[in-house]
């Protein structure tokens, strides 16, 4: 898939089935992350993995962002602020093109994923104390549904599913891989 392609399937007109979250109790805290999509040939996504001696999330794959702080002018603002701090990520290479649903998580927070289009021709400097790691994985492959794995759980009275999507040696689950299949709802027809 190039990028008119992307373009013309993220905005189209039908209804994206909406994936169930976890059920909060009260409203969740709001946050922000970036979906990158880099412009290659064949378009990729940039994930990051989380520094290891991290006390919340160690480890985990993610896309960059965090909590809206109070000094953000809006979430798209906190996905943008999230990325440059986390990854060195200059917003010059980057054109949001729009938002997903947002996701409630078991930790809390409300977050809204922004997708974002990168040129290539980036340079990153890793905040080591949040990431360990970036990586790139081709777009064709994430949203083939083949490659989405549901694990069912019941919670608070509430049935829903966890995705996990295997990558190399490594998974992407929970709200990231939930972001991706939202992403993928978008991208393909058969819903």
């Amino acid at each position: 898939m190039n990028e008119a392609q992307f373009l013309q399937r993220f905005h189209h007109l039908r209804r994206i089935e909406d994936e169930q979250d976890f059920p909060l109790r009260r409203a969740g805290k709001k946050a922000a992350v970036l979906c990158p999509v880099v412009c290659r040939d064949e378009l990729t996504v940039l994930f990051t993995k989380r520094a290891s001696h991290l006390k919340h999330h160690a480890g985990q794959i993610c896309f960059p962002g965090g909590r809206h702080e109070d000094y953000d002018s809006c979430l798209k603002e906190t996905a943008l602020r999230e990325t440059e701090e986390e990854i060195g990520l200059s917003r010059q290479y980057t054109k949001i093109i729009g938002n997903l649903q947002s996701f409630r998580t078991v930790s809390g927070y409300e977050v809204t994923p922004y997708v974002g289009l990168i040129e290539p021709y980036f340079d990153l400097e890793l905040d080591r104390n949040e990431v360990e790691q970036v990586f790139e994985v081709p777009l064709s492959y994430l949203v083939d549904k083949r490659n989405h794995i549901a694990e069912p759980v019941h919670r608070n009275g509430v049935d829903y599913s966890i995705y996990f999507i295997p990558w190399e040696d490594t998974y992407i689950w929970g709200a990231t891989a939930a972001f991706v299949r939202i992403l993928s709802n978008h991208l393909t027809e058969n819903l």
